[in-house]
């Protein structure tokens, strides 16, 4: 017996709960924007009136207007869009608690032991889809399959309020014409890769040999090779599990491109102070960090390393991220955005190997002072004490990530990450 997956996309959601709240603008081209004035100037969402102007998500404002002279800007509301995905997790609870967010306005629903009571995965699609609209006032778009991957898909294929089925019988079909792009995990760099080889769809993919896919892309290979033939097997979180923290990070849109390696270490080192603030908070210590770099062009790239000893350690995490950016950035274009994250977790009191190579006593002294600046900043506010390099250029540095953040989720539905408001 195939299993029953949903996957549930709220249309241009963003946008659509602003036309929701402001009826005047629903027929007029409407984007939501960050702020310009912070360089968070780009598209975060559009409307569908906007989209026939060839309006993209992640394009500068500027370039929109161009497309578009009549754009109507509005700035995010976050807190709006997180009450509405609320109020569509309660519609799909009514239907089964394995429930996977995919962002905040993306969901897997595993449906198969729903069947009994609310009919095929089709039925439950359509009847969910009609309960947003009606109970919500915004649309969505549902792909039913037996696989997570292909689900996704499906949510994809048919814009807005509509339902898409796969199955065994017909995802050749439906899915191989489609390009490389489309599938989950394959973004630019993979799929500029694969071009080179002449592998441009989904159908391509999967006629290709695992064994060269492999040669070429590693791991990923097999497993978007496995994707292609329908061959996924995650099992959709039961809901509450995607509270589970696994990583915790800042990220920001710097006030003005960053040229130099004196200017990202001003941000890195802001940046892992926040997050080695919030592991200590939590309890945890991290065994990775990950950096994520978007250049002043919007091309972006993320690296991971492992650190030598789990740390909530500012400087360490600042060090190990400063490593990674040297060693993958080759400064061709300035960058505008950076993130740090600290992933793969140790509770705090978990038993660590003692090293022979490492002065544990100046360590432990380093952390006590850490947690001292956790309680002054808690107690006199966050720039009562900084560190004296936040000097070298105020306009890059006065900011509090950790206190001025959005909390935003992520694409498992299960990272702490934030960036300040926009």
């Amino acid at each position: 017996m195939h299993r029953v997956i949903l996957h549930v996309d709220l249309n241009n959601f963003y946008a659509s709960v602003e036309c929701l709240h402001r009826p005047e603008l629903r027929n007029l081209p409407v984007a939501v924007c960050g702020d310009p004035n912070l360089r968070h100037g780009i598209v975060l969402a559009k409307n569908y009136p906007a989209k026939k102007f060839g309006i993209k998500t992640g394009e500068v404002i500027w370039h929109a207007r161009q497309r578009c002279p009549d754009l109507v800007v509005v700035p995010p509301d976050y807190s709006l869009y997180l009450r509405f995905a609320r109020l569509a997790r309660e519609i799909y609870l009514d239907y089964t608690d394995q429930i996977e967010p995919f962002g905040i306005d993306e969901a897997w629903l595993d449906v198969t032991n729903s069947s009994i009571l609310y009919g095929n995965g089709e039925k439950i699609a359509d009847e969910i889809r009609t309960r947003i609209k009606f109970e919500l006032g915004i649309t969505a778009s549902v792909g039913v399959s037996y696989n997570k991957i292909f689900a996704k898909l499906g949510s994809d294929m048919k814009k807005p309020d509509a339902t898409t089925v796969i199955i065994p019988d017909n995802f050749r079909e439906l899915v191989w014409p489609l390009p490389a792009s489309d599938l989950l995990y394959v973004g630019r760099a993979t799929e500029q890769k694969l071009r080179r080889y002449g592998i441009k769809t989904i159908g391509d993919l999967a006629s290709a040999s695992q064994y060269f896919l492999h040669f070429i892309l590693g791991k990923w290979g097999d497993i978007l090779w496995s994707f292609a033939h329908g061959q996924d097997t995650t099992p959709v979180a039961p809901f509450g599990e995607e509270g589970i923290i696994k990583s915790i990070g800042n990220s920001t849109t710097t006030p003005r491109d960053l040229e130099n390696n004196n200017d990202v270490k001003l941000i890195i080192y802001l940046l892992s102070e926040s997050v080695a603030a919030r592991m200590r908070e939590h309890g945890f210590k991290c065994r990775t960090v990950q950096i994520h770099v978007r250049g002043c062009d919007l091309a972006v790239f993320e690296r991971q390393g492992k650190v030598a000893k789990p740390t909530y350690l500012s400087s360490e995490i600042a060090l190990r991220a400063m490593e990674l950016f040297h060693t993958n950035y080759c400064w061709e274009k300035p960058a505008r955005s950076i993130g740090v994250r600290g992933t793969d977790f140790v509770t705090e009191g978990t038993p660590v190997q003692v090293s022979l190579f490492i002065d544990e006593a100046e360590r432990k002294q380093r952390e006590d002072l850490e947690h001292t600046v956790d309680g002054l900043r808690r107690r006199f506010g966050h720039f009562i004490i900084q560190r004296g390099i936040m000097l070298r250029d105020r306009k890059l540095t006065n900011l509090n990530p950790k206190d001025e953040h959005v909390i935003h989720p992520e694409t498992q539905g299960r990272f702490l990450y934030s960036q300040p408001p926009k």
